[in-house]
């Protein structure tokens, strides 16, 4: 089961380092500095150091290459002299620690204490031209922050087909909910569950599916269950009341 870790999103940083217009409206050159990771420790945090001439990417800088690289004639210029340079790619290399894992830890710790913890909900749903006669969905209400994976179990093992899932959709109060459906063809004695991971959560949840009759179903079993329990006291009361009835005659012969 693949999953990822304590920390079930990408943290990313974005810093702007600069902005250069020579004239409005015509050349623009930005650079975009962002920061990934998954693991609690940081350890598998990369850095990406990317310069932009009018929305182009020229030149970027990638800590698990160590060096640059250039996707234009000019940019791959850049990237030689800049690789060249020992102070230039040491302090690209430095950064890794000096602005990723450093802001990561500001950044995890005023994102930790605000999370929500999503409310999950698994219901069976009914979706027309299937390939599979059952639809389940897990819905996760509520959460914040917006990153989140929800994913399937089936007998314990991660299901990878017939999943589809929303994207994290704001409620406009800054929680957020997503949705996640599995296609399914139901057997006897099977387990299948949901797996959500959330910020707010220090390891995966599990939610596993009880089947149960909706609520329509069940209304009516409960009428059924309560119109024959009436009819059996009904019949229960006349059979006494006939007994006694007879009980009370003297039979004439003719």
């Amino acid at each position: 089961m693949s999953l990822l870790k304590l920390f079930s999103f990408h943290l990313i940083f974005t810093l702007s380092v600069f902005t250069l217009a020579e004239s409005a409206n015509e050349y623009y050159t930005t650079r975009w500095s962002r920061c990934f990771y998954s693991s609690p420790d940081l350890s598998d945090m990369v850095y990406i150091d990317s310069y932009y001439f009018n929305k182009y990417l020229m030149t970027q800088f990638n800590s698990t290459l160590g060096k640059y690289v250039g996707f234009s004639e000019y940019g791959m210029s850049n990237a030689e002299f800049w690789n060249n340079d020992t102070s230039i790619l040491q302090g690209e290399i430095g950064d890794v620690d000096v602005f990723c894992k450093h802001n990561a830890q500001l950044w995890d710790s005023a994102v930790r204490n605000k999370a929500v913890n999503p409310k999950v909900k698994i219901s069976s749903v009914t979706r027309a031209g299937g390939r599979h006669p059952a639809v389940l969905m897990c819905s996760a209400y509520e959460f914040y922050p917006q990153h989140i994976k929800v994913s399937w179990l089936r007998d314990g093992k991660e299901v990878t087909s017939d999943v589809t899932s929303t994207m994290e959709m704001a409620d406009g109060d800054w929680y957020y909910q997503i949705h996640s459906e599995l296609e399914y063809t139901p057997k006897s004695g099977e387990k299948i569950s949901c797996v959500v991971e959330h910020a707010s959560f220090n390891k995966p949840m599990i939610y596993d599916w009880e089947p149960s009759l909706p609520e329509s179903e069940r209304n009516k079993i409960a009428i059924g269950s309560s119109g024959l329990v009436l009819g059996i006291i009904l019949a229960a009361a006349g059979l006494i009341y006939y007994k006694k009835k007879s009980s009370g005659r003297i039979l004439v012969p003719n």
